[in-house]
């Protein structure tokens, strides 16, 4: 630590440095020391302790202390795209194992690092990477809906979320989104910072929604993301046909287009797809390939 603290004091200098107050920018800068000292536990108390500092200065410096985080978050993507000047941007979430349901967000949700379901937090983000590097540009923590009091079956049950939410600092604006539309809500923050236009690339878990993929075709973004391998694929030429019905209203005629579906097994992303290949599917049936 001694030999890289210089260079962690000026990268904390450049990622706290618009903050109006210099007790501000000293325990940001400490806290930055606090996760890269060795240990496996990165909560106050232990990085306190490591640290030689009383935990309350870094608790107040993350829960309560008034600075601005989408600032420093912007300043970290700008210094990330300088340093990494990614190929890509990659989309994915991660989960973090909670023992109890304090936590904001925590719920029962698969979780990665355990291999199973379990009470956990999930974070989702997007990283800038090359094949040498990678920095996350941005995050969002996922609020499952078990946390969103508009979609509580009761009002005990709403009520009690609501409680849960005060006692978190939760803003009343936050409320359950899916991954998939909080991977978006980024690109379009990055987008707004000037990050230079990348592709994108994802698992299937984000590749599976049509409204993840449209929302990049929208945004004019190219994309290469996992599908499920038994997923069905049109031609990007192929157009909606109204079934034809007899009399009695039944149908005879079923296939919702001209060209019938393939699995991705079948489809061939051809020679000249980064032109005019919309939603094909290379032919190993798990990435699909968005126009560029």
């Amino acid at each position: 630590m001694a030999l890289v603290r210089p260079v962690i004091e000026d990268f904390a200098a450049d990622m706290f440095g618009g903050f109006a107050r210099r007790d501000q920018r000293a325990k940001g800068e400490l806290y930055l020391r606090g996760l890269l000292l060795d240990g496996k536990r990165k909560s106050m108390q232990p990085m306190g302790e490591r640290l030689g500092v009383d935990h309350q200065q870094l608790q107040q410096f993350v829960t309560t202390s008034t600075w601005d985080d989408v600032e420093v978050r912007r300043r970290l993507a700008v210094w990330a795209r300088d340093f990494v000047d990614p190929d890509a941007f990659a989309v994915d979430d991660t989960a973090f194992p909670k023992d109890g349901y304090s936590s904001p967000g925590v719920a029962r949700m698969y979780c990665g690092a355990l291999g199973k379901t379990a009470n956990c937090q999930v974070g989702v983000s997007v990283h800038a990477v090359t094949d040498w590097a990678s920095a996350a540009l941005d995050w969002r923590l996922f609020l499952p809906e078990s946390w969103d009091d508009h979609k509580a079956t009761t009002p005990d049950s709403a009520a009690e979320t609501r409680r849960r939410w005060e006692r978190c600092a939760i803003p009343d604006d936050q409320r359950h989104r899916e991954k998939w539309r909080l991977a978006l809500d980024m690109i379009d923050e990055l987008t707004g910072w000037d990050l230079p236009a990348r592709p994108v690339v994802a698992d299937a878990g984000y590749g599976d929604a049509f409204g993840f993929r449209q929302g990049l075709t929208d945004r004019g973004l190219t994309y290469a993301v996992a599908v499920n391998p038994i997923a069905t694929v049109h031609p990007g030429s192929a157009v909606p046909v109204t079934p034809a019905y007899y009399q009695q209203r039944a149908f005879i005629e079923t296939s919702p287009s001209r060209s019938a579906a393939q699995s991705p097994h079948q489809t061939h992303v051809p020679a000249d797809a980064r032109t005019s290949a919309r939603a094909d599917v290379h032919a190993d049936g798990c990435v699909a390939v968005g126009r560029w």
